[in-house]
């Protein structure tokens, strides 16, 4: 009965192999996370969703505030002459910018524009706030919403309202504002792997993909299940950039007026992309479980005899005082209907209690990741939990890293390149000359681009994949979302 059952649940996912982009639609509705918004190209975050969400800000706000960064807020509307003061930022941001002209029935004398992120209303509030170098660094983070008016839309990974933080950091030097930019990307590397299971790549942008008004982009790149990229988290130094366009200057050491130096780095709700397309299966869902919403769903078999639920509370009281435990008590469902249902969802750990596991002191298991069921001892069922949990990280980790290997090539063969991104997508390593036409040329024939300039430099080739001439640098190139 329970395999009909699960025959049923999966029925209603399309295969990844069939449609990859329709399975992760069947995914994200049929688990609750998302519902599409009476307004084209905007997502509802449900609860469970908002849960994944509100995992990746705990274990990244930790991050944060540790490294001395605090949380502001800055306001939503700009006036459009702040975006006008940067010539390069209005070029690349224009496009995508959600106006505001009137309030009420009144005509604004100035459009405001709704951000698309927040440089420049930050960097005028800035320039009251920095005046010596007693003030710097100044180390403010926000976490907020943005807008940006996007033509092609799927929910978590490019929508045209999204959440995410946003941090904003002003120095006295370039060599303090470099160590900020890379220090910031080793946080991210820690959110992505060690809390979401997520092999990433990092590396520098190129100046074609680099951040409007940055002077260096750096990125960690994640491959999904298809093997296509995603850009996971970005991290910039802006030089001095923002700061001579909004007059950020202090006051130095030396009694010298001096313009300071800032950064600006982000990661958004495309996260929650990230963990469906490189975790999930057919069945649905796996979570990854340091930021699992639900890390151990506890159901209980037979409940209306004699003793069940009070055990199950029990035991649920014990394990909710170091993970999120939940049970599913509802009488409208059979257990294997739940069974189902919970492992849709990704829930790392299904525990069920009934009167036999009861009467041998056990509990029975179910592991998301592996689908193994077993039963372990009621006795330090909590430091059970955490190893299994632990273990359950390290599996998923090691997985989507064997699929990232898989699905890497190495060619400097401009033909061979094209039938792989025709074929069989993934990462290409090769080699590139440097050059703004070759990486155009890439992009032209393929629809693939240079996902990044990877820190750890391999020598695979002398000659540039799409012209033959000197090669400068690795790279790494793929489709992406």
């Amino acid at each position: 009965m329970a395999d009909k059952k699960q025959q049923e649940f999966v029925k209603e996912i399309t295969p990844m192999e069939v449609d990859f982009s329709q399975w992760y639609t069947d995914v994200i509705l049929k688990t609750d996370m998302v519902d599409y918004a009476p307004v084209k190209g905007c997502m509802v975050i449900k609860p469970y969703g908002y849960g994944v969400w509100e995992g990746i800000q705990r274990v990244a706000d930790r991050r944060f505030k540790a490294t001395g960064h605090k949380n502001a807020y800055f306001p939503l509307l700009i006036p459009e002459s702040y975006l006008k003061k940067e010539a390069e930022h209005f070029e690349g941001f224009a496009p995508e910018v959600l106006w505001v002209t009137h309030g009420g029935s009144e005509e604004l004398t100035e459009r405001l524009f709704i951000r698309p992120t927040s440089e420049t209303i930050i960097c005028d509030m800035y320039s009251k706030w920095v005046q010596s170098y007693r003030d710097l660094p100044l180390l403010i983070n926000q976490w907020c919403n943005v807008v940006r008016w996007e033509k092609t839309t799927r929910p978590f990974l490019r929508t045209a309202e999204f959440l995410w933080q946003e941090g904003h950091t002003v120095h006295a030097d370039e060599e303090e504002a470099q160590k900020e930019t890379m220090q910031m990307l080793e946080i991210y590397r820690q959110v992505a792997e060690d809390e979401l299971a997520m092999p990433v790549i990092l590396g520098q942008k190129s100046e074609k993909e680099k951040f409007a008004g940055a002077l260096r982009t750096y990125t960690m790149e994640a491959m999904m299940h298809d093997g296509k990229a995603l850009q996971a988290g970005t991290s910039h130094n802006l030089g001095q950039h923002f700061s001579k366009m909004f007059d950020i200057q202090f006051l130095d050491r030396d009694g010298v007026l001096k313009y300071a130096y800032s950064t600006s780095w982000g990661i958004s709700t495309r996260l929650i992309g990230g963990i469906i397309m490189v975790h999930g299966d057919n069945r649905g869902l796996k979570m990854p479980p340091r930021i699992a919403p639900i890390q151990v769903i506890v159901i209980p078999i037979a409940f209306h005899k004699e003793g069940v639920l009070d055990k199950v509370k029990a035991v649920k009281e014990e394990l909710e005082k170091c993970f999120r435990v939940e049970i599913d008590d509802r009488d409208t469902y059979s257990p294997g209907w739940k069974f189902n249902e919970w492992e849709m969802k990704g829930v790392p750990i299904r525990m069920e209690i009934g009167p036999r596991d009861i009467e041998n002191n056990q509990v029975t298991i179910a592991r998301r990741d592996t689908l193994e069921k077993f039963t372990v001892s009621m006795d330090n069922l909590t430091e059970t939990i955490s190893g299994l949990l632990d273990e359950i990280h390290t599996t998923m980790f090691n997985k989507a890293l064997k699929n990232r290997e898989n699905k890497t090539y190495t060619t400097t063969d401009y033909e061979e390149f094209k039938k792989i991104m025709q074929n069989t997508p993934g990462f290409v390593k090769t080699m590139w000359c440097g050059s703004r036409e070759c990486e155009d040329k890439l992009k032209e024939d393929t629809n693939a681009t240079i996902r990044c300039i990877p820190f750890n430099q391999e020598h695979v080739g002398d000659e540039c994949l799409i012209c033959g001439g000197k090669a400068e640098k690795m790279v790494y190139a793929a489709k992406a979302y």
